[in-house]
């Protein structure tokens, strides 16, 4: 009865989870193939995630310095910085093949992982580390591109990429425990060879994607500068500035938050790693929840002013690291994890939204590619803020509440078409005259 039960469970959520995949055309547009392949690339960062754990931030012994720990960080967050300023601008050059530079994206991190789970215990492990997050990374910008091609015309690209997201984030936390799972029983080694068998998988996904993903024909390249130097390209509107600005904002409190609690708490609690995993487990959990309540809002909600709910949740955020400043602990810190995840998921919402309203259908796709370009700098960015800085709560999230500061300060500016960065800002029309191909 039990087994009977269970399978009648399973097949219940299988047939919901479809039902709401293939929803408002989704199956047809070909949205729902690359809603798969997504949620397998959340797997399995969930899973190296798991395998990981222990290695990037418990296992140095009780008396190594920070600074060797923040080699090891910096090691797998300094690349990002070199990698996303190249990411955005060569999408505009791929008029075909977006589908096998997703494919191929997985194939390498296979390889990666393979290559980590044989060298779990030397220096090869983060070479290789590096090169799988960074190609996740890739997959990210990718995916931001393609997303346009097979949007169904009853929903809108926000909420597109909010349900993508929320479906990614359930499949995170699914495979993630079974992943630790795998690492249980097999160790770490073994939650690395599961993360090559998702990424393997996820291959086979992305090839399953329609093929009108490669129709590029009549694309308008973007540009950020407000008058772009080279010919036939788009440039973006002030409200996609801004938006861009406090999105950007706001993911370098997350970037920040994930490795700055990381170092807080691992100097806490010298020498207690079960402490260390549960209080960060902590943090993650509210960033978790924040992230999956700001998508599952963003999904339903219409923004009538999508410029003034990226400058409340930048507004937001800002007044949850001042109070973290004022009174440091993990509580405050949990506290702003949820913030900053629910914040940054409304904002991002936001952006999407301004992108499919500003913009004409034919920049639409590279503007998605730099947009997420920009914010995985603005994580890189706070994510080595989060390594350089003492491990002390009070002194981060004072440095990190003016940085907020002067990023609020720049959205607002923008709004009102102005710039403290001359080109970079809100010193250009609101919508810009189409550029034609």
């Amino acid at each position: 009865m039990a087994l009977w039960r269970t399978r009648q469970l399973s097949s219940q959520a299988v047939t919901a989870f479809r039902k709401a995949a293939h929803a408002d055309g989704a199956k047809q547009s070909g949205l729902s193939s690359l809603t798969y392949a997504v949620m397998m690339n959340y797997a399995a960062d969930a899973a190296m995630a798991v395998a990981l754990a222990n290695t990037l931030f418990f296992s140095a012994a009780t008396g190594e310095s920070k600074g060797k720990v923040a080699l090891y960080l910096l090691i797998t967050v300094a690349p990002f910085a070199l990698v996303a300023p190249v990411i955005g601008p060569a999408l505009d050059r791929i008029q075909r093949g977006r589908r096998i530079a997703l494919a191929a994206s997985c194939v390498l991190r296979v390889l990666l992982s393979v290559i980590m789970a044989v060298n779990f215990d030397n220096w090869g492990l983060y070479p290789a580390a590096l090169g799988s997050m960074v190609l996740s990374k890739s997959f990210t910008v990718l995916k931001s591109a393609i997303t346009p091609r097979v949007l169904p015309p009853e929903i809108t690209l926000s909420k597109t990429n909010a349900r993508m997201t929320v479906f990614g984030l359930a499949a995170g936390g699914v495979f993630g425990l079974f992943a630790a799972g795998f690492a249980n029983i097999f160790g770490s080694p073994g939650a690395l060879w599961f993360t090559a068998v998702l990424c393997l998988g996820n291959a086979w996904l992305c090839l399953r994607i329609p093929s009108w993903v490669e129709v590029t024909e009549g694309e308008v390249p973007t540009s950020l500068r407000a008058r772009p130097l080279k010919p036939k390209r788009q440039p973006l509107g002030r409200t996609v500035v801004v938006a861009l600005w406090g999105n950007g904002s706001i993911r370098m409190l997350t970037g920040f938050l994930m490795l700055f609690a990381a170092f807080v708490v691992r100097a806490q609690t010298e020498g207690e790693p079960f402490l260390q995993l549960l209080l960060l487990g902590v943090i993650a959990s509210a960033a978790g929840i924040g992230s999956f309540l700001g998508n599952a809002v963003g999904a339903r909600m219409q923004f009538g002013a999508p410029d003034q709910v990226v400058i409340g949740c930048l507004t937001a955020t800002l007044v949850a690291t001042i109070v973290a400043a004022v009174l440091p602990g993990l509580i405050t810190a949990a506290v702003v994890g949820l913030a900053g995840a629910t914040a940054s998921s409304l904002a991002k919402v936001s952006l999407d939204a301004v992108i499919q309203d500003d913009l004409p259908e034919e920049s639409r796709a590279s503007a998605f590619g730099r947009s997420e370009t920009i914010l995985q700098l603005g994580w890189v960015f706070g994510g080595a803020l989060g390594v350089l800085l003492p491990t002390e709560y009070w002194i981060g999230f004072t440095v990190l509440s003016g940085l907020l500061a002067c990023g609020l300060a720049q959205t607002i500016l923008s709004r009102r078409g102005s710039s403290l960065i001359p080109g970079l800002g809100g010193d250009r029309p609101i919508r810009p005259t189409a550029v034609t191909p």
